[in-house]
């Protein structure tokens, strides 16, 4: 048997609350290509997708799938305002600058 947790009045100190940015669980289901991997994950993070995505009638992998995309998609946006553009190709990380057209 679990032990159950026992919750008391106490202060709980200094709070901190920060911006939801992520959409609602709903929103999460959309078609894009895909690439197939492993990952390991927790078991409450699962059961948390394959609840909500009963509940929304779709499927937890796809829920998984588009938060990473949305939170890829935000970060993603936030580095190219961070990072100056740069004129030519990039060259290959395992290729001289001059094999891939540098100058």
């Amino acid at each position: 048997m679990k032990r159950r947790i026992k919750y008391t009045k106490e202060p709980m100190g200094e709070l901190k609350v920060i911006d939801d940015f992520l959409p609602p669980p709903e929103q999460l289901a959309f078609k894009e290509d895909k690439v197939k991997i492993t990952i390991a994950l927790s078991k409450s993070s699962v059961e948390f997708f394959k609840t909500s995505a009963r509940e929304n009638k779709t499927q937890y992998q796809k829920m998984i799938r588009g938060l990473l995309d949305y939170y890829a998609a935000k970060f993603h946006k936030m580095a190219d305002r961070r990072v100056p553009s740069v004129k030519g190709p990039m060259p290959h990380p395992t290729r001289s600058w001059k094999q891939t057209g540098g100058s």
